[in-house]
């Protein structure tokens, strides 16, 4: 890509797609998940990828909620002897983290020039659009529109 095609990412964007580190394994997340109890009133934005991006961050009683739901359903629904579906920026003070729906994942790990998105977002930041900050290719939006425009 020329250096003057190149879009200007929101910052939130441009979080996202740095650096960040994998949790490989359940004693990781767990670890990760006491590190983030121990910051619940710093203020976490939670995003639903694909749905509404919030404007406000979760109250102590909300984020302890979700920490909770969201580590039963990955168990759950990733029967593995592995985590590998969360990625966070810093895993001692977590401010960025990236939740993988299991049943949605992809190539969630390894690089990519546009990899998936994940199900779930925890930050310190307040998000942006992810799905409009990274659309598909437009091999794909072009695959897509031939199927559908007879």
């Amino acid at each position: 890509m020329k250096q003057a095609e190149k879009k200007t990412l929101h910052p939130y964007a441009e979080k996202f797609r740095g650096l960040f580190y994998g949790m490989t394994k359940w004693p990781e997340l767990d670890q990760l998940w006491t590190n983030v109890k121990k910051q619940i009133d710093d203020g976490w934005f939670i995003y639903a990828v694909g749905d509404e991006v919030p404007a406000e961050t979760k109250d102590a009683e909300s984020v302890l909620r979700f920490v909770d739901e969201i580590d039963q359903l990955l168990r759950k629904e990733h029967d593995e002897d592995y985590c590998g579906i969360v990625y966070v920026d810093n895993a001692e003070k977590p401010a960025f983290i990236k939740i993988f729906d299991p049943n949605n994942l992809g190539v969630s790990c390894g690089f990519s020039d546009n990899p998936p998105l994940p199900g779930w977002v925890m930050s310190k930041m307040a998000p942006c659009d992810l799905q409009q900050a990274f659309p598909p290719p437009k091999s794909r939006q072009r695959w897509w529109n031939k199927i559908f425009s007879s």
